[in-house]
């Protein structure tokens, strides 16, 4: 009996393990893969359903979005390179066979936008609002793509004429503040325009009234006049109260790069979720994306005393650039709150992921010296 047993069960393990015979099994496959963060296995799978049958456009989608997972924003390497040109390859030949593919055309946008080709970015997004008017995450990439050319610029132009990050306005008039309406004033008014036509469709989409508030917030710098510096302070604090309530009741955050569908076993139809709302990522990486560093004061006490070292931090940085939470790993107990004030002030350019700003949790050293 037990040997009948052994071999029923050997018999059963050999057919589990037996590969698909059709594209069907095979994305059901690569599935179970993706959803396990196998990816490279998933790609794989996938590749197969594809050559399975050449014209299956939801096993295209899946193996581009699996290609797509494995890119990471902000990572300069030939690895990194050839990951983001194999998904925008494979959603191409979505749109080959569909030209009119949301899922394709939201995430070629994406794509671009985490890659900075703002160009290609903006016209992927006019394809979709073309083609869908109602689509509110085309209108919210469209408006963030906008404030990603803009809030750069703002910043360096701030520092230039020695304002502060969190310093009140408006700037003071000049060549530098001309300049700055002249190249992206009208970026500015293009961004807080389609975030407000998106808000028309979905008045309760929260992180569409974030980032109207943040560029509104903003513009308020580029006014002439105290008055109009003041009505632009007043309509961005509404949209940030409008935010707060809004959030309270949504946890989701709309992605450009797809519908959001839970994908299960032998579903057929769109590529598997993707929509963290928080990152990890290395201290050297994330030190490339810092635009602006406050040095930290040595205390005095400590420099008197020859006390050096490193103070190693965890930090959280916002989805727009500045840093949310800093906490202690370890350093020399004087030299902490020097390093902690200090990295509180920093400023990075925001991190994207399928096209959308996401929180960063990274490791940051701030290291003291007397010589």
């Amino acid at each position: 009996m037990r040997l009948m047993i052994a071999v029923w069960l050997a018999a059963a393990s050999s057919l589990l393990a037996q590969d698909p015979v059709d594209a069907r099994g095979w994305i059901n496959r690569g599935v179970q893969e993706f959803k396990a963060a196998h990816y490279p296995e998933a790609v794989a799978a996938f590749q197969k359903a594809v050559a399975a049958d050449p014209s299956f456009v939801t096993a295209r989608l899946y193996l581009a979005t699996a290609w797509m997972q494995q890119f990471v924003p902000g990572v300069d390497t030939p690895e990194n390179r050839a990951l983001a040109a194999s998904a925008d390859r494979e959603f191409r030949r979505v749109l080959d066979f569909e030209p009119e593919n949301k899922v394709a055309l939201s995430s070629l946008g994406g794509l671009s936008l985490s890659q900075k080709h703002w160009d290609a970015a903006e016209q992927w997004f006019e394809k979709l609002v073309q083609l869908d008017p109602a689509d509110t995450n085309a209108w919210y990439s469209m408006g963030w793509l906008a404030w990603a050319q803009w809030h750069p610029a703002y910043l360096e132009a701030r520092r230039i004429i020695g304002m502060k990050p969190q310093e009140p306005g408006p700037m003071t008039a000049g060549r530098v503040k001309e300049d700055l309406k002249k190249q992206f004033g009208g970026v500015l008014e293009t961004g807080i325009e389609a975030l407000r036509h998106g808000l028309l469709i979905d008045p309760k989409f929260g992180d569409a009234m974030t980032y109207l508030n943040l560029m509104i917030r903003e513009r308020a710098d580029l006014r002439d006049t105290e008055e109009q510096y003041r009505q632009d302070l007043a309509e961005a604090d509404g949209w940030a109260q409008k935010a707060n309530v809004s959030k309270g009741s949504r946890t989701e955050i709309p992605l450009p790069g797809g519908s959001r569908i839970t994908v299960t076993q032998g579903m057929v139809g769109a590529p598997p979720e993707v929509e963290p709302h928080r990152m990890t990522v290395a201290g050297d990486v994330s030190i490339i994306n810092l635009v602006e560093r406050k040095e930290p004061v040595y205390p005095a006490e400590a420099k008197k005393r020859g006390i050096e070292g490193v103070v190693h931090l965890a930090v959280t940085i916002g989805k727009d650039g500045h840093v949310t939470g800093v906490k202690l790993i370890n350093g020399p107990d004087p030299l902490i709150q020097a390093a902690i004030d200090a990295v509180k002030q920093w400023v990075y350019e925001p991190t994207l992921f399928n096209g959308i700003p996401v929180e960063i949790e990274t490791v940051v050293d701030v290291g003291f010296s007397v010589k």
